[in-house]
C-alpha cells in the first residue's frame, strides 16, 4: 500500500488527484463542525447521549458525528444513500429507468441525474421532520416559521454539498467519491470508540484482565480485517478460448483469457442497504415519539436494534438478526443481478468467437455462467454476514457498543482496496502511455 502511494506521488497528474481529493475530505470534516444558526446544540447532544437505539449510533457513524453536534452536515450522504436504493430497486418496476440502465454511458448519466433530485428531496423531507420533530422538543431555540425554514435549508444544502463534493472526487480525484466520503466519516469515529472500549474493558482493570480483554478486542478487530480483505480480493476466473479465423490473409485468433467473477460480487452495498432499512423504523418511531414502553410495537423495534442481538438475556430480540441475513442474501443477489448480465457477456463470448473450454456457446454458455454466478453470490453473502456478525456477537455478549462495526470495517477496508487498485490501474496506463509515447 505505501509502495502504491510513493509510486503515486511521482507522477504529476495522479499527484494533483490525490491532493485534490484530501482538500476536500478537509472541507468534509470541517463542514461536519459548523453548527446550523438558531440549533442549541447542548440540547441535541443530550437528547443523543440517552439514546440506547442502535439506528442513530449507526446513523452517527455514517455521518462521522455530525448528526450527533448538529452540524450542517447533520444529514450527510445518508439521502443520497437512500436514493440509490430507491432508483435501483425501481429500475425492476420501471421499465423506462431499466432502459436507461441498459443505455450504456448516457443512460447512467440520466439516472444519476434522477438520484439527485430525489436525494435532494429526501433531504429536504428529512431536514424538515427533524427541524419539527426536534425543534419542538428543544432543539431550536426560537421555534418559529423562519427558523424552522432556515434549519431545514442548512441541513438539505449540507447534504447536496456533500454529494457535489463525492462527484468531483470521483470526477477530479482518485475515484470512488461517495465511498471515499463515507469512509472518511467512520473512520473519524474510530478514536472515540476505541477510547471508549479501553475505559469499559481494560481501564481500572487488574493487569490481567485488562491485558485479556485488550487481546480479545484487537483480536477481533485483526480477524474481521483479514476476513474483509479475503472476501475482496476472491474471484473465480472462468476460462476463456477465442477461436481462430482468417482476417484477410492472417490466422487470427485462438488465444485464451479468462472471465474474473469476484467471490463478494456486491461489495459493500447489500450491508449498507440493509442496515439502511433496518434502522428506518426505530428513526421514524423516534422522530414521531413513539420510543419506549411496553407491548408489539416495542418489542419489534427491539428485534430491529443490532444492540440488542445476542443478548444471553433477550434472546427474543435476536430473530431481528434472521430477517437482516436474509435482506443482507437478497441484497446482493439483486445487485448482482443489476451489475452483472450473463446474456449479455455469453452473446458478446459469442460475437467474438469466444467460448468456455468443454461449454456450447450460446445458452449453455449462459446457464452455465448463471450457475457460477448464483453460487459465488451465496459463497459472498455468507463471507458478508461472517464478518458483520463478529463484532455484533461481542457487542451482545459483552456490551461493546461501538460504531466502527462490521459494517464500518467492510466500507474502510473495502474502499481503501478498492482506491488503491484503481490508483495502480492509472500507473499502469501512464506507463503504457510512456512507452508507447517512446
Amino acid at each position: 500500500m505505501l509502495e502504491t502511494l510513493r509510486n503515486a506521488f511521482k507522477i504529476k497528474d495522479l499527484r494533483k488527484k490525490i491532493l485534490y481529493t484530501l482538500m476536500m475530505l478537509v472541507i468534509v470534516r470541517l463542514g461536519s463542525q459548523l453548527p446550523i444558526p438558531g440549533v442549541d446544540r447542548t440540547f441535541f447532544s443530550r437528547w443523543f447521549a440517552e439514546q440506547s437505539g442502535d439506528a442513530f449510533n449507526f446513523f452517527n457513524a455514517f455521518t462521522g458525528g455530525s448528526f450527533e453536534q448538529m452540524s450542517i452536515f447533520a444529514l450527510n450522504i445518508s439521502p443520497y444513500i437512500t436514493s440509490s436504493i430507491i432508483i435501483q430497486l425501481l429500475t425492476i418496476a420501471i421499465p423506462k429507468l431499466e432502459e436507461m440502465q441498459k443505455d450504456g454511458e448516457d443512460g447512467r448519466k440520466k439516472l444519476q441525474e434522477i438520484t439527485r433530485y430525489v436525494t435532494v428531496a429526501l433531504a429536504l423531507i428529512e431536514g424538515l421532520a427533524m427541524a419539527i420533530g426536534f425543534g419542538n422538543q428543544g432543539l431550536i431555540t426560537n421555534m418559529n416559521f423562519l427558523n424552522v425554514v432556515s434549519v431545514v435549508t442548512a441541513l438539505t444544502a449540507g447534504s447536496a454539498f456533500l454529494m457535489w463534493v463525492g462527484e468531483r472526487i470521483t470526477e477530479k480525484g482518485i475515484g470512488n467519491g461517495i465511498s471515499i466520503v463515507l469512509m472518511i466519516n467512520i473512520l473519524s469515529r474510530v478514536p472515540n470508540d476505541l477510547v471508549g472500549l479501553f475505559n469499559d474493558f481494560v481501564k481500572n482493570k487488574t493487569v490481567a484482565k485488562g491485558a485479556l480483554a485488550g487481546i480479545i478486542i484487537l483480536a477481533v478487530i485483526i480477524v474481521t480485517i483479514i476476513l474483509v480483505i479475503l472476501l475482496n480480493d476472491a474471484e473465480r476466473r472462468i476460462p476463456v478460448q477465442y477461436a481462430k479465423k482468417m482476417q484477410g490473409r492472417k490466422m487470427v485468433g485462438g488465444q485464451s483469457s479468462h472471465i474474473p467473477l469476484k467471490v463478494n460480487t456486491a461489495g459493500v452495498i447489500p450491508v449498507i442497504f440493509a442496515s439502511s432499512l433496518m434502522s428506518m423504523p426505530t428513526m421514524i418511531a423516534t422522530f414521531m415519539g413513539k420510543t419506549g414502553g411496553t407491548g408489539v410495537g416495542a418489542t419489534i423495534l427491539g428485534m430491529l436494534n443490532q444492540n440488542y442481538w445476542f443478548d444471553l438475556k433477550q434472546p427474543i430480540y435476536t430473530i431481528g438478526f434472521v430477517l437482516y441475513a436474509v435482506m443482507i442474501v437478497f441484497f446482493a443477489y439483486f445487485y448482482t443481478s443489476i451489475t452483472f448480465n450473463p446474456i449479455e457477456v455469453a452473446d458478446n463470448m459469442k460475437k467474438q468467437g469466444g467460448f468456455v473450454p468443454g461449454i456450447r456457446p450460446g445458452k449453455p454458455t449462459q446457464d452455465y455462467l448463471n450457475k457460477i454466478l448464483n453460487y459465488l453470490i451465496f459463497l459472498g453473502a455468507v463471507g458478508l454476514l461472517i464478518v458483520v456478525t463478529i463484532p455484533i456477537v461481542f457487542n451482545g455478549v459483552f456490551g461493546a457498543s461501538v460504531s466502527f462495526g462490521g459494517t464500518s470495517i467492510i466500507i474502510i477496508v473495502g474502499v481503501i482496496l478498492e482506491t488503491l487498485k484503481q490508483m495502480e490501474s492509472q500507473m499502469l496506463v501512464r506507463n503504457y502511455r510512456g512507452f508507447l509515447s517512446d
